[in-house]
């Protein structure tokens, strides 16, 4: 028996869908949601709806028939108390999004799409190293501020998957290397991964401004906005993590428009792009002490690695570090498929959702 796998990736500004028979690939898309799109729902969950009709009409206009579905995957989310590894999609599961125990990003609606194609076909759905998977050593978790913990959150499918890929290019397995991975999305990300583990990271907020993301900001001119009465909660959220960094100067999360109006010699994009790229490399700097600078390499992954400018200027101030690996995209359809059919298999055992 083969088994079929549809994988179920939401982005910030795309939805990518891809199916599997065993570890094949039948077909792939992403399919790209403008900003006047997405602007029509004011919460992430809330573009539940508009997405399935996507994923649907793709399923329809490439003759897939959802009943030869053996399982669904989606991209994890960012509940709380994750693991890393494959789980079960239950409806415990996705009253805790609904809920809103997860902060708000596009991948919570990974566990939504793929639970709502499977359930009515009485087949799994799973989703596969979330977002929020913690492995952080403990003396990574402490903060200066009693009941506050640092908790893992990074794009840990992609840095995951394209770290094994660079562990097999050096005839090396992925457990025996020490790598410092740089996910460039619409939010930026890093890691450090040593034995397997991702031992500690920069956060989509606290490290780098990215195309939507403010990144870090210092903590009192932020207090000072919270309690301005200028904004709400939810609009505070939004400045920090939707409507922030490149966006908020120019208007567009798009890299390659950024380079355009760079192109164009407006001074304030240039400086952008070269502040962006700036703090991109401190912030790999910043994790550079975590293994006493002993990395096998760096990589350097995500949509924006596309950008051959931004790398070179990245590259300039991290150089010294490691060698650098661009791997640019994303490997999170292959490693979301594979993660299920180990899972559908019985090779892996899928955990089960637990509040803390």
């Amino acid at each position: 028996m083969s088994y079929r796998i549809l994988a179920i990736n939401p982005g910030s500004t795309s939805t990518k869908i891809a199916l599997y028979e065993e570890e094949t690939k039948i077909f792939e898309k992403s399919l790209s949601h403008t900003a006047k799109e997405l602007e029509a729902f004011d919460e992430v969950l809330d573009q539940f709806e508009f997405r399935e009709k996507v994923i649907l009409s793709v399923l329809k206009e490439e003759n897939i028939e959802v009943s030869s579905l053996s399982a669904v995957v989606g991209r994890g989310g960012m509940l709380p108390n994750m693991k890393s590894g494959g789980y079960l999609v239950t409806k415990e599961m996705i009253d805790a999004f609904r809920e809103g125990l997860a902060s708000p990003h596009a991948s919570n609606l990974g566990a939504l799409l793929a639970y709502e194609i499977a359930e009515p076909l009485g087949i799994p759905a799973y989703i596969y190293d979330s977002v929020t998977s913690d492995e952080l050593e403990e003396i990574a978790k402490v903060t200066g501020m009693p009941g506050i913990r640092r908790e893992s959150m990074c794009h840990v499918l992609n840095m995951k998957a394209v770290s094994r890929k660079v562990a097999e290019k050096y005839g090396k397995k992925y457990e025996d290397m020490n790598i410092l991975a740089a996910h460039l999305g619409g939010g930026i990300s890093m890691s450090v991964h040593h034995q397997g583990k991702i031992i500690d990271c920069i956060r989509d907020d606290e490290g780098p401004f990215s195309p939507e993301r403010s990144g870090s900001i210092p903590m009192l001119y932020v207090v000072d906005l919270c309690y301005s009465g200028k904004y709400t909660k939810k609009e505070m959220v939004k400045r920090i993590r939707g409507n922030g960094g490149l966006k908020a100067y120019l208007g567009t999360q798009d890299l390659r428009d950024v380079e355009a109006i760079v192109a164009d010699e407006n001074k304030q994009a240039q400086i952008l792009f070269e502040a962006q790229a700036y703090q991109i490399a401190k912030g790999i700097g910043e994790m550079a002490p975590v293994l006493g600078g002993r990395f096998d390499c760096i990589i350097l992954t995500g949509g924006m690695a596309y950008s051959k400018s931004l790398i070179e200027k990245i590259s300039e101030r991290v150089q010294f570090i490691a060698p650098i690996e661009v791997v640019p995209g994303e490997d999170e359809m292959e490693a979301l498929s594979f993660g299920a059919l180990r899972l559908v298999k019985g090779q892996e055992e899928a955990r089960i959702y637990a509040r803390p």
